[in-house]
């Protein structure tokens, strides 16, 4: 599904680099609500984790066993992409996933000649296949449970002192856990720290990852995304948002991937017993009503006053030619797509009705707490903390939002020059000292990166730079340190157009040199976006440490004392908030009640040539034109599930009880927005590719013979 993860620090081509949208830690409450009730009620809702799925409930509620064996099978086919999902269809590292999380590889390989995204792209051979250069394929190989070390870190420390312990001991155990499988005879392994409920839970996770991932087929976009944003998050749907990438080893042959997905042709019917193994990106349904009200009145507004504005300066370039088009087209659909996601969500919190269940909840989870003295008094207030350190968020959400979150420095050029800065910085500390995101286990990643030849298009950038900078003018104000310190004899059409013109660091190899060249190359450097970076990093970094002292510290202390009065009282049996960790659900296929009228399950190619105009976004592309005489229109094309998934599931395998794939989710319906905060089993609804409409398009419209021949099918 095409939504933003909420993360801070996220960018896609210049898009809005941060929003404040998780400047706190989510709470994870609701979980604790069960310490009301002496017997947990369960639905199809939940994101659960492979080390504690409900093997029993699901025998229970559907009369199937899910065995040790079918987990891990499910878990290694289970691939984790850049903000998305996939899953390996072929022994020979064959990987499915949508249309829409191949965009970048797409751009990445296009030119004003040859447009990739629109016209889409088949390799024949596997010499054809196309390098993606930022894309990673990883793949969960084993699950450690590290919460007693971390806990024994932070022990008797105050909020602050404990914020830091907690950072160096999750630093300490992903580099000793990456030298321990280097020396393995099973290779080294990407190991990172997850945290489960709010600190209820520490685990390492270790994937085997591929750097090496090329791409092989992509249909057009016009039928990946047929309806655009007018259909975007609705049901009945007729997309074909689907991709093939291939993985490499390191000696660049292709992957040897054992564990795969078969795919079942017919798909599955109505009624019957999915799963959908993916990476969801992030829930709030656990926060607090503090925090609730944060994102109602603060950061969900702000967002859309400026992703309002920039879609329309997005529009306005598109229209200057068929160049600007082509090349604002892929964050123009991630920013509606933004945009639609956001509105809804503000939607929701506008609705008292939600806010006053929280608020009931609350309550009766402090009047259970202060029946039994012994854990209040172990627990105290972490409610009122959460609330206080809430309104100093509210003071810090503008500077942390434009200066260190980025959205004052809308630019790739920009994101480079942060990162050369702050790297050669931090490595000069030693490896528990540093900003998280340079630990050693962090740098490989950060110079594939690097060296990567993403195009840089000066005009965009010029475009989204001076756009930030005006915002922060705005909403900063002119007298601001920063903005005085920047725009004394500069506008922000000025200032953006010298560093960007002025500036090399599009070339990777100059990336490289400065990357290599440590501080005394970046302190020699005259690059303008370079000397742009070194200005105002003190000032960023300095709203960066207030927020983590006194936002951080005391939130992540509440959290974890909520989570062990949670764990005395619960364990395990409510599933966490997703976390761009890998997690498995369950459902059934089936539609829902929409306005007294029933909304079918499934729907067919015939209707797919009925609603086309021959006008983007409604518009059949002419390869499917030209077959349709030989499709067969009784073709299914989507379907919906009740399955429980967010953005990040974007290209999860849909799977059947015999772990065969019998769909690739790639949206929700409208009511699946509001999923962020709670599962509505009557109306969210989660939508896939059909295995039949991906075969015929295959099979009838690009000849694909190769590529269905690996798939195993005729």
């Amino acid at each position: 599904m095409r939504r933003r993860e909420r993360t801070v620090g996220f960018e896609h081509n210049g898009i809005e680099i941060a929003l404040g949208r998780n400047m706190t830690l989510c709470i994870r409450l609701l979980a604790f609500l069960m310490l009301l009730t002496a017997i947990p009620a369960f639905s199809d809702e939940g994101m659960w984790t492979y080390h504690d799925f409900p093997r029993e409930l699901v025998k229970q509620k559907y009369g199937t066993d899910v065995t040790s064996a079918w987990l891990d099978r499910i878990r290694t086919s289970t691939v984790r992409l850049s903000g998305c999902t996939a899953s390996f269809v072929s022994p020979d590292g064959l990987i499915l996933t949508n249309h829409h999380c191949a965009a970048a590889c797409l751009d990445e390989n296009s030119t004003s000649e040859k447009n990739l995204v629109k016209d889409g792209f088949l390799a024949r051979t596997r010499e054809r296949e196309l390098r993606c250069g930022t894309q990673v394929a990883d793949v969960l190989m084993a699950m450690e449970n590290v919460t007693t070390k971390v806990e024994a870190a932070t022990r008797n420390l105050d909020d602050k002192a404990a914020n830091d312990a907690r950072k160096k001991a999750l630093t300490q155990l992903e580099q000793s856990c990456e030298r321990e499988s280097a020396r393995a005879r099973t290779g080294p392994l990407k190991c990172e720290s997850v945290n489960l409920y709010a600190g209820g839970q520490y685990w390492l996770y270790e994937y085997k990852r591929y750097t090496d991932v090329r791409l092989v087929f992509a249909p057009e976009e016009d039928i990946a995304a047929f309806g655009g944003d007018p259909d975007n998050f609705q049901f009945p749907r007729w997309c074909l948002d689907m991709s093939v990438l291939r993985a490499y080893d390191s000696s660049g042959r292709p992957a040897a991937t054992p564990a795969y997905l078969r795919v079942r042709p017919d798909g599955p019917k109505v009624g019957e017993l999915v799963f959908v193994s993916g990476h969801p990106g992030s829930t709030d349904r656990l926060l607090t009503v503090s925090q609730l009200e944060l994102l109602r009145d603060v950061t969900l507004p702000q967002y859309l006053l400026r992703a309002s504005e920039l879609r329309g300066r997005y529009i306005q370039y598109g229209k200057t030619g068929p160049e600007a088009h082509r090349i604002v087209q892929t964050p123009l659909l991630y920013l509606e797509n933004s945009l639609k996601v956001e509105r809804k969500l503000l939607d929701a919190l506008l609705d008292d009705r939600l806010l006053q269940r929280k608020r009931e909840e609350e309550t009766a989870l402090r009047q259970k707490l202060a029946s039994e003295p012994q854990l209040a008094a172990s627990t105290g207030d972490p409610w009122g903390e959460i609330a206080k350190a809430e309104q100093i968020e509210r003071e810090l959400s503008l500077p942390y939002t434009f200066l260190e979150a980025g959205a004052g420095f809308n630019s790739k050029l920009f994101g480079y020059a942060r990162t050369l800065v702050r790297g050669a910085a931090e490595r000069q500390k030693s490896n528990t000292d540093r900003l998280r995101e340079y630990r050693d286990t962090a740098l490989p990643r950060i110079e594939q990166q690097l060296k990567a030849p993403i195009p840089v298009h000066p005009d965009l950038e010029k475009l989204t730079l001076s756009f930030a900078l005006e915002r922060m003018r705005e909403w900063l104000g002119p007298d601001t340190n920063v903005v005085r310190q920047l725009l004394a004899k500069d506008s922000p059409d000025t200032l953006a157009a010298r560093v960007i013109d002025g500036s090399s660091l599009a070339d990777p190899q100059v990336r490289m040199r400065l990357w290599e060249g440590g501080q005394k190359a970046i302190d020699a450097s005259h690059d303008p976006m370079i000397e742009l970076a070194r200005r105002v990093d003190p000032q960023a970094r300095a709203v960066r440490k207030r927020y983590e002292d006194e936002v951080e510290a005391p939130v992540r202390s509440a959290s974890e004392r909520i989570a062990r009065a949670r764990f005395r009282a619960y364990g395990t049996s409510v599933p966490p908030d997703a976390t761009f960790t890998l997690r498995l659900n369950f459902g059934t296929v089936q539609g829902w009640t929409e306005g007294g009228r029933q909304i079918e399950p499934f729907t067919y190619l015939s209707r797919l040539f009925e609603r086309a105009t021959g006008q983007e976004p409604f518009k059949v592309p002419d390869s499917w034109l030209a077959a349709r005489d030989r499709l067969d229109m009784g073709t299914k094309f989507n379907l919906s599930t009740n399955n429980d998934i967010v953005g990040g599931n974007s290209g999860s395998p849909l799977i059947d009880a015999e772990g065969q794939l019998v769909g690739l989710m790639f949206d929700g319906n409208i009511h699946s927005i509001s999923g962020a905060y709670w599962f509505d089993p009557e109306k969210n609804r989660a939508v896939a590719v059909h295995p039949a409409i991906m075969l015929e398009g295959l099979r009838k419209v690009y000849n694909a013979d190769e590529l269905l021949a690996e798939l195993g099918v005729k």
